[in-house]
């Protein structure tokens, strides 16, 4: 019996190899139908996964309300009512700080807009009289750029001709139902938040739920390794995560309050885009600072020099004070490693894989560190990284205990 059950699960691998390899096959080379219904199921379950990013963003807050009721007095309320009254501070604060940012900063900025799209006349004839006063004084340089500007002219006539032409039609389809998009946008907003209620209120019991399921198909070891690699992967994400939206909120507040103490043109427009582009790590800060600092250039030289100044000193304020006190050491890798990162999430997913591309691939570091120190240890040999310096593992080796110093006269009794 034991002999034809090791054939039958042979059998089910063999057809599961199968199977996955198909299906690969499928997905990379034929553009499968699965990737169809699979961006349909997406879209139906927009609200659930809206739901569960605002519940995974906002369980620290209630978390921390709960904490405060049961400091001041409120431990012998009942669970469910404690659970009720944080969830409901919670919302009541994020309400009120949409609402603070929504009447502070989108008046402002929509002051900026018009008062850029008033200005952009005058920023074209002041690019083009720099460009003209630049090619005056190098003719070697305005050779190249007028046969440079000729092979852009080229390029761009046959994209025109070629790829925009035939999209245009798909284009004005999609601006006639982005009102119909705002609605769905809204109503998958809504549910979501509903669902993050539920999700925030029952929190325990969707964790308990996910770990029964796990000894259920996994064995005792295995299922307490996985719960071990989630909770790792919680920790690095919720740090991060929840830690640079944070900090780049606060960066936001301070460039708009200080771009406004300064009088800085844009001040709004400018504080958005340093905001939002500080979640990208180590290069975020350059992609904002560089065309804020090249659209308050048009307005003001010298203010575009105060500008650079106080960017530097805010950047250096946000990466040794800030950053610091509140991402910690999240992520647990080096610089080096999130370069590569944000360049590979970046490039496979744009700004949002430059974003979460650190987080995942902090996860992913984790996961390789703890299983080599596993097999290390099963071997017998030692798991700091300094003992295989010489290219084999060699124990560290302990610091000689010290001699007591020697009894001086004026120590005796």
């Amino acid at each position: 019996m034991k002999k034809d059950n090791h054939y039958v699960a042979w059998g089910l691998t063999a057809v599961a190899v199968v199977c996955a390899v198909l299906l690969f096959y499928d997905i990379v080379f034929r553009h499968s139908i699965i990737l169809v219904y699979l961006n349909k199921l997406i879209a139906i379950l927009a609200p659930v996964l809206y739901g569960f990013a605002m519940a995974y963003l906002l369980t620290p807050v209630v978390n921390w309300f709960e904490r405060a009721i049961l400091r001041h007095g409120g431990g012998r309320a009942p669970a469910k009512w404690k659970r009720a009254v944080s969830i409901l501070l919670t919302w009541l604060v994020v309400l009120a700080l949409l609402y603070a940012l929504m009447s502070v900063l989108l008046p402002e900025l929509y002051k900026s807009l018009v008062q850029l799209a008033k200005n952009a006349r005058t920023y074209y004839t002041t690019i083009v009289a720099w460009a003209q006063r630049l090619l005056e004084d190098n003719p070697q340089f305005a050779a190249w750029a007028s046969s440079a500007i000729n092979d852009y002219y080229q390029s761009a006539l046959t994209w025109l001709n070629d790829t925009l032409l035939p999209q245009v039609q798909v284009a004005l389809a999609a601006v006639t139902g982005g009102l119909v998009g705002v609605f769905v946008f809204l109503k998958n907003l809504l549910i979501g938040i509903i669902v993050s209620v539920y999700l925030l209120a029952t929190k325990e019991n969707f964790a308990a739920i996910s770990c029964r399921l796990v000894y259920t198909f996994f064995s005792e070891e295995r299922s307490a390794w996985l719960i071990r690699g989630v909770k790792a992967t919680n920790h690095i994400f919720s740090g991060f995560v929840r830690g640079k939206l944070l900090d780049s909120l606060i960066i936001g507040i301070l460039c708009f309050f200080f771009s406004s103490l300064f009088q800085f043109p844009y001040a709004p427009l400018v504080s958005v885009v340093v905001g939002v582009t500080n979640v990208i790590p180590f290069f975020g800060p350059f992609l904002g600072a560089i065309p804020s600092a090249f659209l308050i250039l048009l307005d003001s030289p010298l203010k575009c020099l105060y500008f650079i100044i106080f960017i530097l000193a805010l950047q250096q304020f946000d990466g040794n004070i800030l950053g610091p006190k509140i991402l910690g050491d999240s992520t647990g890798i080096s610089s080096f490693w999130v370069i590569v990162a944000i360049l590979v999430g970046g490039g496979l997913f744009g700004v949002l894989g430059m974003f979460l591309g650190v987080p995942f691939f902090a996860c992913v570091y984790a996961g390789i560190r703890s299983y080599s120190a596993y097999r290390l240890r099963k071997k017998g040999l030692p798991t700091v990284t300094a003992a295989y310096a010489t290219h084999r593992p060699v124990a560290p080796e302990e610091p000689p205990p010290e001699e007591p110093p020697e009894e001086r006269p004026e120590d005796r009794p």
